[in-house]
């Protein structure tokens, strides 16, 4: 659709009309945005923030659509297109619904008070296998996060899953317009939002709202309200559960053993969770896969994989020996329930609530009180603490619970020892902000972790494409395990942000990429005879580089067709074609008319250094000159790219129609000259496993190499060159970051350990170490060993733990 079709479809006043592309890229958030041609930008203004202020900046960056409320200064955005509408949040909603109605797919739509979440990532972990599974990304479910999730939608999916939340009337029909589920799920009902609704009946009817067009509607038949609901409407349903009017009947239970009967027939099933909260989860999905015909083996199959969905109940090692169950994410009486039924499954004798005040629950102090006090009893809290204004008024009806008015003061007074041996459930209301207590609570000592940060890496996937111009492509470069840092988690995040091509070494990567619902086209540089069934199986595009490789893919083709990417040596010398092979090479193309030539390029071999600029523009005219005799040979133009990060930094001129980025993605400046905009992405730390005091003239690690001249303070670390932390660091050539001060190895580095001195510094056991990261780039640690930060990253180890961190990507 056109920005000019896309006026028309929703009204408004055009303020000025200047580039009009179609519309492929919706931008909400100026701290995170995709730079394509058809970028559209919505400026939304709110309670906190206001979109309007930051258009200059978004044009700045190349972004040339945008919506408004209000008038803008036209004269900050010369060329672009602009929109003014009563409200963008409508307009995009509008937008969303229309394309919503341009797929003809199963649509899933799940609602409810609790379990949405978990529901649809289940649902996509055993769907994903057979189908090409779209799914709202976190937790989208609001009048904003449900547009922007339908308008990933594209021809490419088999199925959708939508999750929608509101929080008072009249807002399900919106999201039922946009989403428009054809398949639904109605998990459960509970007292969040309870304060914009008239009762829990009214609450149930205006969830109900968003499977009125759907042909089945699964929820549970013990939840009578929510039938009831359905049923006012006139909406089909699927029910699970222990009533006899089920459509599949619980006839028992035994630990994770389930007896179900369906259509007459009995069917048992072993349950990955033994907690309620994940088993009603659990039969939801059971319950769809049944209604989608799956067979029974093939469910059993799939849900065995089921992961704990981490942002509900996370279970974490606290400090003192204790467990954590960390739920900061919501607090309503249905969730507190679901909680403690997970407490109360825990095999510690000491069972410890930290609760917060629980907020628009739409009942009297004193109802709620009472509720609360019947979920908390004797058998599943051993120790309760209260915390909030509400509690602390009510705290005689707690004998022998602690309380405390607010999250500071209970900070103020803890002490950690109290929780030894305790399993300790945290559940607050997000203003309470109790991943405060959690942080407290939680043990520190993780071992050694990669965090990479996918908020950074998006910032510097933008400031690479606002370096180019709008046409050209982008290819990402995930090989050798995304250099360090997980290929499928990165893949996944570059292809929500569109990224054209991706890069890998070797067709077995292009394979995990495949199997993870990896949809993009994946160049293999270095394939081989023995991976080409798998550049088939997986329509992966192999490098051809050479006429011994290329005569083997004909070969194994025998006619079949295939889409190949040509390497053209022009100055590198290390894998291509040169000229005197292109006589050759032109003769086998002839020859084979289906094989499709998606692009061609070549690698310059000094483009991070101006002192080979000369080299690299000699590079550009031979491959310019090579690449135009292959297109008059193909009758077509394949795709032509030069540079990699380096070179889009420094040679921008060269772009032709795509670049390959990959180092660059991380936050590396890979150029002499050097450049500020990009965000560091990874950081690798460990932590102080022990402390010891050293004489001096006593000996450290392996061989003895390192010496005490001294009285010394040393610290062994949990990393060693099993990790990934080179020996060649041993003995003082390399250091590590402890509290901001440096301090040097000593002795060898070990397999799984390395010795410190941390004299002088303060520090205890447990306390984190940074190997690279802020504080210490990893320009510099690649210096002390004389290598280069590839290197470094990609020693990494992949057991090493990658946490993945992000605000919203």
């Amino acid at each position: 659709m056109l920005f000019t079709e896309f006026a028309s479809l929703v009204g408004g006043q055009v303020l000025q009309l200047g580039e009009d592309h179609p519309l492929d890229a919706i931008v909400t958030d100026s701290r995170k945005p995709v730079i394509t041609r058809g970028s559209v930008f919505f400026a939304i203004h709110g309670s906190r923030h206001d979109g309007h202020g930051y258009l200059g900046e978004l044009f700045s960056l190349g972004l040339r659509h945008f919506v408004v409320e209000h008038p803008v200064r036209i004269s900050e955005l010369t060329g672009a297109s602009v929109l003014q509408v009563p409200s963008s949040l409508v307009a995009l909603q509008t937008l969303a619904a229309h394309h919503r109605k341009q797929f003809n797919i199963p649509i899933v739509g799940i609602t409810g008070s609790n379990g949405k979440t978990t529901i649809k990532e289940w649902l996509y972990q055993v769907l994903a296998p057979g189908l090409h599974v779209l799914k709202s990304p976190g937790s989208y479910n609001s009048q904003l996060g449900v547009p922007l999730s339908v308008w990933e939608l594209n021809d490419s999916y088999d199925l959708a899953i939508f999750e929608a939340g509101i929080s008072t009337v009249h807002e399900m029909e919106k999201l039922s317009d946009i989403i428009r589920p054809t398949l639904g799920i109605f998990t459960n009902l509970g007292s969040a939002h309870n304060e914009g609704f008239t009762s829990l009946a009214e609450k149930a009817d205006e969830k109900a709202k968003l499977f009125t067009h759907c042909e089945a509607t699964v929820c549970c038949a013990d939840h009578p309200m929510i039938v009831e609901s359905l049923s006012k409407r006139s909406i089909k349903t699927f029910t699970w559960g222990l009533s006899a009017t089920a459509d599949v009947r619980i006839e028992s239970i035994q630990k994770r053993r389930a007896r179900l009967r369906f259509r007459d027939q009995y069917l048992e099933f072993t349950l990955p969770f033994d907690e309620p909260v994940m088993r009603e989860n659990v039969f939801h999905v059971i319950a769809f896969m049944l209604l989608r015909s799956y067979a029974s083996q093939t469910i059993q199959d799939r849900i065995n994989g089921l992961q704990s969905v981490p942002m509900r109940l996370e279970l974490k090692q606290g400090i003192h020996r204790s467990t954590l169950i960390d739920d900061t994410y919501n607090n309503d009486l249905a969730g507190l329930k679901m909680s403690i039924d997970f407490l109360r499954n825990q095999q510690k004798a000491r069972r410890v609530i930290i609760l917060s005040d629980i907020l628009q629950s739409g009942l009297l102090p004193e109802e709620l009180i009472g509720k609360i006090r019947g979920l908390v009893s004797v058998d599943a809290v051993t120790e309760f603490i209260g915390i909030g204004p509400v509690l602390y008024a009510q705290r005689d009806a707690f004998p022998g619970g602690t309380f405390y008015q607010s999250t500071n003061e209970f900070l103020q007074h803890l002490d950690t020892t109290k929780f030894t041996d305790a399993v300790v459930l945290i559940k607050g209301a997000r203003p309470f902000q109790f991943e405060r207590i959690a942080e407290r609570l939680q043990r520190k000592v993780h071992g050694t972790v990669m965090e990479v940060d996918l908020t950074a890496m998006v910032h510097n996937l933008n400031y690479f494409k606002s370096c180019l111009k709008p046409s050209t492509k982008i290819m990402a470069m995930v090989k050798a395990f995304a250099y360090g840092s997980g290929s499928e988690e990165v893949a996944n995040i570059l292809q929500y942000h569109r990224v054209d091509y991706l890069g890998v070494a070797f067709a077995d990567e292009g394979v995990e990429l495949r199997k993870n619902n990896i949809r993009m086209p994946i160049m293999v540089m270095n394939p081989t005879e023995e991976s080409f069934p798998w550049m088939i199986e997986y329509q992966l595009e192999p490098e051809i580089y050479s006429e011994k490789i290329f005569s083997s893919l004909l070969g194994f083709l025998r006619g079949r067709p295939c889409t190949i990417h040509l390497k053209i040596d022009t100055g590198m010398h290390r894998l291509g074609f040169e000229e005197q092979d292109m006589e050759t090479l032109t003769k086998l193309l002839r020859q084979n008319k289906d094989i499709h030539v998606a692009s061609v390029f070549t690698h310059l071999a000094g483009a991070d250094d101006p002192h080979h600029d000369e080299f690299s523009a000699q590079q550009v005219n031979r491959f310019t000159k090579m690449a135009d005799l292959l297109d008059q040979l193909l009758g077509y133009r394949p795709l032509r790219h030069v540079l990699n990060s380096p070179g889009v930094l420094r040679l921008s001129q060269y772009q032709f129609d795509m670049i390959r980025v990959g180092i660059g993605l991380y936050g590396i400046d890979p150029t002499v000259t050097g450049n500020d905009n990009l965000k560091p992405v990874l950081t690798l730390k460990t932590i102080i496993s022990q402390i010891k005091n050293i004489k001096a003239g006593e000996t450290v690690g392996y061989g003895r190499k390192g010496k005490a001249d001294k009285d010394i303070t040393l610290a062994t670390l949990a990393i060693g060159y099993a990790d990934g932390f080179s020996r060649r660091f041993s003995n003082g050539a390399g250091n590590v970051l402890i509290n901001g001060q440096l301090a040097p190895v000593k002795g060898n580095v070990c397999m799984d350990m390395t010795m410190v001195d941390i004299s002088g510094i303060s520090a205890q056991e447990g306390d984190e170490a940074i190997v690279f990261g802020p504080g210490l780039p990893i320009q510099q640690v690649a210096q002390w060993i004389e290598t280069i930060p590839y290197e470094i990253l990609t020693s990494t180890s992949e057991r090493v733990k990658r946490v993945f961190l992000a605000e919203s990507v």
